[in-house]
């Protein structure tokens, strides 16, 4: 590069020369211009040879970082891959996984794996469980960027007084917006052995409002998706249009993926937190948008001061011992940070920043024998083979880009 820069410094010297000597050359006697002589004539030929021979190291060098540009181009593109072996591996242990139903990588916006196991199709919607914590996140985020919500710290008293008029209630009229996303309400959890007799209440938020209080708002994280569907109820409110038409034109459109509606609890309400259904490219471009810090493309969709706040610790889960931010799951995997959509029976949306890493992948819903053992193996699955995958590519690319060196063909 300084050689390029030292040629390029000649080319304007010998242009000053020139100019300088043929003026001095041509001018005559009393300030008029004489004819040509021949030793001006000589001198312009020498000065053009000259630049021509600058001029073309000049455009050589242009050509060879243009070429160094390209080839680094090419190595960039090349690490959008997976490690071929380590690929091979993780296929093969997909397969071995019989409740498995998709599987989709894709590395800095590239998709770079889509596979369907078991009967599976591109456009079968999957159910995706809990994972739709994820997205109800996502809602409360637009929905603060656009005004409809003030504040986090917010009570949900003031949205709900028709619930929590009884004497006993002041404790729970102080719970907040982020306490709900938190799962720190401090109400007795609806899921789990609860979550049957919940859903065949009449009235799914009331249920949720009645339950007692186990613990002081903003405290221990008491997991419950009665705290998510209270969310929904609150949106609703809120932005006076219902969760599914908010998430349609507000993030399913944008994303340019469709969104069925799904569960309504007996007052209309859309269930927050479970039963959205999102086809596996869908989950994909969510994962994308928050791995983006919510933009597509030119279009901020999610505000970045959202993504940044919801994939914070904000409380941990006493059984798994898993971190939790607004709606997101916080791991590491392979030594890399990672935040995660999760739903029963596994279904993920996995985003790994540091490697640029985005991670779908859906699976058979229903309880059963090896639920459980499933989800571990997707979790190793994660770490053993993509992760390895990714990592491995990446770093032998970097070693060949490492190895092409502008001053080696410059000099």
């Amino acid at each position: 590069m300084r050689r390029l820069l030292n040629d390029f410094r000649q080319v304007v010297t010998l242009e000053c020369l020139y100019r300088g000597s043929i003026s001095e050359l041509a001018w005559g006697e009393h300030g008029r211009t004489a004819a040509p002589s021949m030793r001006e004539r000589r001198t312009k030929r020498s000065f053009i040879e000259m630049m021509k021979s600058t001029m073309f190291r000049i455009v050589l060098g242009v050509l060879v970082i243009v070429g160094i540009s390209m080839t680094v181009s090419k190595v960039q593109a090349q690490s959008m891959r997976l490690d071929p072996a380590l690929r091979a591996r993780a296929l093969a242990r997909a397969e071995e996984l019989p409740r498995l139903r998709s599987l989709l990588i894709s590395i800095d916006g590239r998709l770079v794996e889509e596979q369907y196991f078991n009967g599976a199709r591109p456009t079968h919607a999957a159910n995706l469980k809990s994972a739709s914590k994820s997205l109800l996140s996502a809602l409360v985020g637009i929905a603060l960027d656009r005004g409809y919500l003030k504040s986090l710290q917010d009570p949900i008293g003031k949205y709900f007084p028709e619930h929590l008029s009884a004497p006993g209630d002041p404790k729970k009229k102080t719970i907040t917006i982020e306490d709900l996303l938190t799962m720190r309400s401090g109400l007795e959890g609806t899921s789990n052995v609860n979550y049957g007799r919940w859903v065949q209440s009449s009235n799914w938020v009331r249920h949720v409002l009645t339950r007692p209080l186990i613990d002081e708002p903003g405290e221990r994280m008491i997991y419950s998706t009665g705290n998510s569907h209270l969310l929904s109820a609150l949106l609703t409110k809120a932005t006076k249009m219902s969760t599914f038409e908010f998430a349609r034109r507000y993030l399913a459109d944008p994303l340019g993926v469709p969104l069925p509606p799904w569960v309504r609890d007996p007052q209309g309400i859309y269930l927050g937190g479970n039963e959205m259904h999102w086809a596996p490219r869908g989950m994909l471009a969510f994962g994308e948008l928050y791995l983006n810090r919510g933009r597509l493309g030119g279009k901020q969709v999610v505000s970045e001061a959202w993504i940044n706040e919801s994939l914070k610790p904000r409380t941990r889960s006493r059984w798994s011992g898993r971190e939790y931010g607004y709606g997101w799951w916080i791991d590491s995997f392979g030594g890399h940070a990672t935040y995660y959509a999760w739903g029963h029976g596994g279904q993920f949306i996995f985003v790994v920043p540091g490697l640029r890493l985005v991670v779908a992948a859906t699976s058979l819903p229903a309880p059963g024998d090896g639920r459980r053992e499933h989800q571990r193996a997707i979790y190793n699955l994660l770490e053993q083979e993509i992760v390895s995958a990714v990592d491995n590519a990446s770093s032998r690319e970097q070693a060949t880009a490492a190895k092409v060196s502008f001053m080696d063909i410059l000099n």
